[in-house]
């Protein structure tokens, strides 16, 4: 038992200042009104979409219903996202590794600038790119793979005589989304603590064990965060493959044939303005569908940031 003459320490309540109050409500509200945004943009497009998802199948365009409207632009959609990610994750990683730990720092700095300046560019300007330069060089490239290797269902074939397959949209999209990806795990890589560096090349480690024992695995979370960062970019595209893409529908695995899904943002985009009544509500269910896969993206991305943001490399 505490002696009378023991006081308790006095917990003196630390007094904040005006402008601390006001930072820290103006943050407060700003998160919460994110949320409100994304609560309101979720129920219009639910409202909106919801005469397209009670219609008969005969009312909605094409009258196969909307079920089958929806999924070949869906299958186009994630299937030129995904293929963009896989041409541009890999790459977007080897350069920044070059920019953090090769180049010298003259040349990384103007590289860094430059990469940076991709993500300026207006989407209307690749698709003009795609369609003028990318289209017509892949034609001879095309046409080998579909006499050599159109055994792959990828490269089936028959080549377009365009070039405006979903390969080129793809390689597009890669372009586009490499800057944003390129960044992020730039940033990454130099947050790589010094010593984690110094201690693996002191035990004798060469340059390339030194980045596979300790830089890699430290922006392992920063890698897969700017991935799926890319990947809701690439979801989410619309000029740039309503320019550079050939539209036939149907679901196909073919990148080089005349064959092609459309993809659910550019199919707005074109059919929208001429469109009335519930092919206006079966447009905004597949917004709908849309906004839902991209906030899945980024809820997986978060999740996995989120369990690796103790990671320090050591472990």
């Amino acid at each position: 038992m505490p002696s009378s003459t023991e006081r308790k320490p006095v917990r003196r309540r630390i007094r904040q200042r005006p402008g601390d109050r006001i930072f820290a409500g103006a943050s407060t509200g700003s998160g919460i009104l994110i949320l409100v945004v994304l609560a309101g943009v979720a129920a219009f497009l639910l409202v909106e979409a919801w005469p397209a998802l009670m219609a008969p199948k005969e009312e909605i365009p094409g009258d196969n219903g909307l079920i089958l409207y929806i999924w070949p632009l869906l299958f186009g959609t994630l299937i030129s996202a995904i293929f963009a990610l896989v041409i541009a994750a890999p790459l977007a990683v080897a350069i920044a590794m070059f920019i953090t730990h090769f180049a010298p720092r003259g040349l990384a700095q103007s590289l860094g600038y430059l990469i940076d300046l991709l993500a300026a560019v207006p989407s209307i300007v690749y698709g003009l790119w795609g369609v003028a330069v990318l289209a017509p060089a892949t034609l001879g490239p095309s046409g080998w793979l579909a006499e050599n290797v159109g055994f792959i269902p990828l490269f089936a074939g028959p080549p377009s005589a365009t070039g405006r397959t979903m390969l080129v949209a793809a390689i597009v999209l890669a372009v586009m989304i490499l800057p944003i990806i390129t960044a992020v795990v730039r940033e990454a890589f130099r947050q790589t603590p010094r010593l984690h560096e110094e201690a693996s090349l002191a035990l004798g480690a060469t340059r390339w064990e030194m980045i596979r024992m300790a830089v890699l695995p430290f922006g392992r979370s920063s890698i897969i965060g700017a991935s799926m960062l890319g990947l809701g970019r690439a979801l989410g595209e619309t000029m740039a493959i309503a320019i550079v893409l050939s539209v036939s529908g149907g679901v196909t695995f073919n990148l080089i044939s005349s064959g092609n899904p459309g993809t659910i943002a550019a199919n707005i985009a074109l059919e929208f303005p001429e469109s009335t009544g519930i092919d206006v509500n079966a447009l905004i269910a597949s917004g709908l569908v849309l906004f839902a896969i991209t906030l899945l993206v980024n809820m997986a991305a978060r999740a996995v940031i989120n369990r690796r943001r103790n990671f320090s490399g050591a472990n």
